[in-house]
């Protein structure tokens, strides 16, 4: 069995990041190991002239750790930590990475193709090519299971009354 003992899951609270976060509380339920949640706060770029300001920092970073602390794991019994970092997403994750000494990093992609990928480029393929550990990227959602009957599960199950 692998060594695995901490897995970091970087979120954007997107749907995608969910779907990451669902696999990655598994995985640390299994393995018995401990599950960092982390966020990277970006601030958005100062513009000076005739535009709107953005909400004052210091909100934008309490409404991002508000969304971190709302954020529920599957299972009860793995231990969590939740982080919000500031910075560039993909060198904040590295850093956290290492420092954590992170056996896995669990992420969503948005799987973008073509120009949207080339324009926005990729947090999960860089975080891939540069990571200390191994990276496993989630794109959709999982199937939902739908049980497997056979002629023989079906008389076991009528013989049981169900």
């Amino acid at each position: 069995m692998l060594g695995i003992h901490t897995i970091l899951h970087p979120t954007d609270f997107s749907e995608h990041s969910e779907f990451a976060l669902r696999l990655a509380g598994a995985l640390a339920r299994d393995y018995g190991a401990r599950l960092i949640v982390l966020h990277v706060f970006e601030p958005p770029p100062l513009v000076y002239g005739e535009v709107m300001l953005p909400p004052p920092l210091e909100d934008l970073r309490s409404a991002a750790q508000q969304q971190l602390d709302q954020l529920s794991v599957p299972d009860v019994n793995v231990r969590v930590q939740r982080r919000l970092e500031q910075g560039d997403s993909v060198l904040e994750i590295l850093h956290v990475a290492r420092e954590a000494v992170a056996d896995l990093i669990v992420m969503g992609t948005h799987g973008r193709t073509g120009l949207k990928r080339l324009l926005m480029g990729s947090v999960a393929e860089r975080v891939t090519r540069q990571a200390p550990c191994p990276v496993l990227t989630v794109r959709t959602p999982f199937p939902e299971t739908m049980p497997v009957t056979t002629p023989a599960a079906e008389e076991v199950l009528a013989g049981a009354g169900i």
